[in-house]
């Protein structure tokens, strides 16, 4: 199997990169808790974290299918959340915190509402939340720490971070987010990213319940909406947004 090498070089002055020292969190983590982590993720050959940026030579795993079953990666994420479930803190304490910058995230949301407040994929009811968020984001951030007892969550659990091998093997790939907090946080990320809104009810029964989801919701809505922001109008992807957009407004609605 090839390797595939990933350079990251010094992350931009003011970018959500540097403030949370996602490059250099990402060799700390193939480090340190790859090797003990309990799930399928790439190999690692060579992690250096240095004045120009930072390197690893991971297991390439491109030929493998991107993305997984929903209800598989519910399974997945149940597997991992559960093993490090009050642990983690502990034992990485270097991991970042819940609501980390969170500041910085408010000020992108306000300044990108303007453009996304009239974007038509949105229902109405995405739009009355997405509305209720600007100057908010702050709050929602800082709520997640309601959402349940801390684990080791991936932070960017979407499909696109994801392969499945011709066995049937799931590998979870791309670990700049790592971080100590309420496994609901990938939960309701998967979901809203990666999962059309009628597969929901499968997937969180694969993973157990919905503890903290509608705590957590909030602020995934918050990445969902910028996410929305990078496609085109009327763009397949950014429909699909909307859909899931769509379904955790409704499911914010009925809490």
């Amino acid at each position: 199997m090839g390797v595939f090498v990933k350079r990251r070089g010094i992350a931009a002055a003011g970018s959500v990169a540097a403030a949370l020292g996602m490059f250099q969190a990402e060799v700390r983590f193939y480090r340190e808790i790859a090797p003990v982590i309990g799930i399928r993720v790439p190999a690692c050959y060579r992690a250096e974290d240095g004045p120009d940026g930072t390197l690893l030579e991971l297991e390439d795993l491109s030929e493998w299918t991107p993305g997984a079953a929903p209800a598989a990666v519910g399974e997945l994420m149940r597997e991992l959340h559960t093993r490090w479930r009050g642990k983690v803190s502990e034992r990485w304490p270097w991991l970042r915190a819940v609501a980390e910058e969170a500041g910085l995230i408010e000020r992108l949301y306000d300044e990108a509402w303007p453009l996304l407040a009239d974007r038509p994929e949105l229902s109405e009811q995405a739009r009355k939340l997405g509305r209720e968020l600007v100057g908010n984001v702050v709050a929602a951030e800082r709520q997640i720490a309601t959402a349940g007892e801390l684990t080791l969550v991936h932070g960017d659990l979407s499909a696109q971070n994801l392969r499945t091998s011709p066995t049937g093997e799931i590998a979870l790939l791309d670990w700049e987010d790592v971080t100590a907090a309420p496994g609901a946080v990938d939960l309701a990320w998967f979901l809203l990213s990666s999962v059309e809104p009628t597969d929901w009810p499968a997937t969180i029964s694969a993973y157990g319940d919905d503890e903290g989801l509608y705590a957590v919701l909030p602020s995934a809505l918050v990445q969902g909406l910028l996410s929305l922001n990078d496609h085109p109008v009327g763009s397949a992807e950014a429909i699909a947004w909307g859909r899931r957009l769509d379904g955790a407004a409704l499911m914010l609605g009925g809490a």
